[in-house]
């Protein structure tokens, strides 16, 4: 997502040297979205794959739509749009299948049986593997599944996004389905890079974010000492701190940092290496309870689509 919106600095060349030493480096799941850039980020990710695409896992989304200056203009979850979203992005990745096809929102307008069934045909017709779900609520999840079985659920979660644990992880172990942890450095905020608001740049969506904003940022800050001070005793960053710990909540997560920097990349991966003792994660869990972090997740109008 950061290689093309949102999130500022960065090149294509710099995004596409990132996802290659990626590849090179054994990651095999490569995750995107129609909506990123207004479809730029399914063509950047189709260029970085070319003669790479048996390497991974492909994974991008639809649902959220915008329009021609990049407005969002609603969900929309309707049989038609499905297969109209999925034929768009086949052609902006210039790939034949997609491995993992995720609704990224979903529509309240349109039944989910009658949004994955419209899935389910694409399985069928060979131009998607697996089906995915992101931000549903543990009802919507099992309506779904009842429909056509659903491979993965991503939704936002790390040391401060810790609402899953409440129901979504249960009802995704139940049913078999694996649980993709987007955000799982806080957007950042967990890697220690921001100290202060002013160093958000001006251009970057975190400035208005609410856990990046006033009294919030400060509070939020005192949390994340926790995660440094921890990190210095184990000897790696504050970063691979935070992925281990997430890593370490259970073999069916998988958690999905985005960094447009190959040095970030590889020091993501570095969290691979750090084991946390039951000590290491009773003082985190003590210092990150569910509902700690100040502010919440989305503005208004984005934490309307969650949960739902």
């Amino acid at each position: 997502m950061g290689m093309s919106e949102f999130y500022a600095g960065g090149s294509e060349e710099q995004s596409i040297a990132t996802i290659h030493r990626a590849l090179d480096l054994g990651v095999t799941l490569l995750d995107t979205a129609d909506m990123y850039g207004w479809g730029h980020n399914e063509r950047l990710v189709g260029r970085a794959l070319k003669g790479r695409r048996d390497q991974v896992v492909l994974a991008t989304k639809f649902g959220n739509v915008r329009g021609p200056n990049g407005e969002f203009l609603g969900i929309d979850g309707r049989p038609d749009y499905v297969r109209k979203a999925c034929d768009a992005s086949l052609q902006r990745l210039g790939i034949d299948v997609i491995d993992l096809y995720y609704q990224h929102r979903v529509d309240p307008k349109t039944p989910i049986e009658d949004t994955v069934g419209a899935m389910a045909d694409l399985v069928r017709q060979g131009k998607v593997r697996h089906l995915g779900l992101s931000e549903a609520a543990p009802a919507t999840i099992r309506r779904a599944a009842a429909t056509h079985p659903i491979a993965a659920l991503q939704t936002e979660y790390s040391l401060w996004s810790r609402d899953p644990e409440t129901e979504i992880l249960s009802t995704c172990r139940e049913l078999g389905i694996g649980f993709v942890a987007y955000s799982p450095l806080g957007r950042g905020f967990l890697t220690g890079r921001f100290r202060r608001p002013e160093d958000i740049p001006e251009n970057d969506w975190r400035r208005h974010h609410p856990r990046f904003s006033g009294e919030n940022f400060a509070h939020n800050l005192r949390l994340a000492e926790t995660v440094r001070s921890m990190a210095k005793e184990h000897r790696c960053t504050a970063a691979q701190l935070a992925l281990a710990w997430v890593l370490a909540q259970g073999k069916d997560i998988v958690p999905i940092p985005g960094t447009k920097q190959v040095a970030l990349l590889e020091e993501n991966l570095g969290a691979l290496s750090i084991t946390l003792s039951e000590d290491d994660l009773q003082r985190l869990d003590e210092a990150f309870p569910r509902g700690a972090t100040a502010g919440d997740r989305y503005l208004p109008q984005g934490m309307q689509a969650l949960n739902l």
